[in-house]
């Protein structure tokens, strides 16, 4: 099911001409990253102790799916 919901995000953000779409996601969490990579979104950055829960830091990692190809100018 959030196989599903997540194409049809990217499926409406296409229709909407986006060019791009970010996320974040827990760093521990290997499961969600997996499942973006899947996608094709890729790791550009890392915000260390970006969370704070239980006197626990957590990191976050940035991710960004391209969906337009670069033109040349």
């Amino acid at each position: 099911m959030l196989n599903q919901l997540l194409q049809q995000l990217i499926q409406q953000a296409r229709s909407l001409d986006l060019e791009q779409l970010h996320l974040t996601v827990v760093s521990a969490n290997r499961a969600a990253k997996a499942l973006y990579a899947s996608f094709g979104f890729r790791r550009y950055g890392l915000e260390e102790q970006a969370l704070k829960w239980n006197g626990q830091y957590w990191d976050e990692e940035h991710m960004v799916l391209f969906l337009k190809k670069k033109t040349p100018e």
